[in-house]
């Protein structure tokens, strides 16, 4: 008995254990700290992640849900009406009938309304569309901005810890030194100094890394530990290629929608000045009035509106504004775009003729600090000319590490300034 109640007590706890543990949520994504992620996989995360790219998914089903509500106006109704009615008739019993019959409508003129409605429809899905395209766009620049900042820190703090071995090498060479005479204190105290104020430079640097890697983990909805950079080399074309993509980059396609929507909700309002003609019809299948022998009956009506004061006028004034403001907003978005591209341009071609520069000035400043070190240990120069050496390499390692990955940041914002950047449907 004691074994049987064991076994039911176990097999109650492992079912409450199943039941009670969390289920994953729709759409969430599994943490894998291990994992190195890339660039792609990082902006596959973000879009997942992402509530904006969700809103503007909404947006085009709302439109899809307009266009089926102006379509349902232009096909055949039609229903199903029962009545039944009780009379009094004093002394004698209530009287009862009832009526049932299938009602048909169809409307067959409304100057032109539903199909203006169905058009704006349209034109509304597609411009929620392109805002959509476009916003995945601009989460790519967001993603990669994070995503090369993170590995500049990175990078920075991997130049800062090679320069920290250097000094570390230079106080033990400055000791030895100063053990056998051949160096003054002050040298080791002067040298000292810096390996501290380097130390503080580390600290700043590791903090800065924090702020780039929760930004990155904001973006993507996962912890971040390792990156994996692809290591592509990025050829900047002439700035009139990525111009020639202004016209269908999908901020301006998506203006262009809401001009083309607001100029059917113009033909909407005017209808107001239209006939409007429907039909109804009626099939009995039990009639109570006489003649109780019919069947159906049918009504066509036709409406023309002769004056209803201002309103219709109104209504096409106020239309006619809003389209016009449209379209003075497209034809602002059309000069911003084109801004817009220039201004990355210029950012990416000038950060790209610095790494050029940085490039060679690396490399001589690693050859200068190779050569010191040779000439100290000839006693032909003195221990400032190695810190001023090794203070140079690390000035100008940071900033080519820095103009390497902001180089890649300046040539996707470029990308994504011209609409060139891909995005997942």
């Amino acid at each position: 008995m004691e074994r049987i109640f064991l076994c039911f007590f176990l097999l109650f706890f492992a079912c409450s254990a199943v039941f009670a543990a969390p289920a994953a949520q729709p759409g969430t994504v599994p943490e894998d700290v291990s994992q190195n992620l890339t660039l792609s996989e990082c902006y596959k995360l973000a879009l997942k992640q992402s509530e904006l790219i969700a809103v503007d998914t909404e947006k085009i089903k709302e439109a899809e849900g307009r266009f089926l509500q102006s379509l349902g106006t232009i096909l055949p109704q039609v229903s199903f009406a029962r009545t039944q009615t009780r009379q009094d008739l004093g002394s004698s019993t209530p009287q009862k009938k009832y009526e049932q019959k299938f009602v048909f409508q169809q409307q067959l003129f409304s100057g032109f309304k539903e199909f203006a409605a169905m058009a704006a429809s349209g034109y509304g899905k597609k411009q929620f569309r392109s805002e959509q395209v476009r916003a995945q766009q601009l989460l790519f620049a967001d993603v990669s901005d994070a995503f090369y900042l993170l590995l500049e820190i990175r990078g920075d703090l991997l130049a800062l810890e090679t320069i920290k071995q250097a000094f570390n090498s230079r106080i033990d060479e400055l000791k030895n030194r100063e053990n056998l005479g051949k160096a003054r204190t002050s040298e080791v105290v002067s040298t000292e100094t810096q390996f501290y104020i380097l130390e503080d430079q580390i600290e700043s640097a590791k903090s800065q890394e924090m702020v780039a890697r929760q930004l990155l983990e904001f973006l993507i909805g996962r912890p971040v530990k390792d990156l994996t950079d692809s290591g592509s080399q990025f050829v900047l074309k002439q700035e009139s290629e990525y111009l020639s993509n202004a016209d269908v980059r999908n901020d301006l396609l998506a203006a262009k929608y809401a001009w083309f929507l607001a100029q059917k909700n113009v033909a909407i309002a005017r209808s107001g000045f239209f006939p409007s003609v429907s039909f109804e019809g009626d099939y009995f299948t039990h009639l109570a009035s006489t003649p109780t022998e019919r069947r159906w009956d049918a009504v066509l009506k036709v409406s023309v509106p002769i004056w209803e004061g201002t309103s219709t006028f109104g209504l096409v004034k106020e239309a006619n504004a809003k389209a016009r403001e449209s379209e003075l907003l497209f034809k602002r978005t059309g000069r911003l775009v084109n801004q817009d591209i220039h201004l990355a341009y210029i950012n990416a071609h000038s950060v790209f003729s610095r790494l050029a520069i940085l490039e060679k000035a690396l490399k001589s400043a690693e050859s200068n600090y190779t050569l010191q070190l040779a000439d100290y240990d000839k006693n032909v120069v003195n221990n400032l000319d190695v810190l001023s050496a090794i203070q140079n390499l690390n000035d100008v390692r940071r900033s080519y590490n820095s103009i390497l990955y902001t180089s890649k940041r300046y040539y996707l914002q470029l990308q994504v300034a011209s609409g060139e950047i891909p995005v997942e449907k």
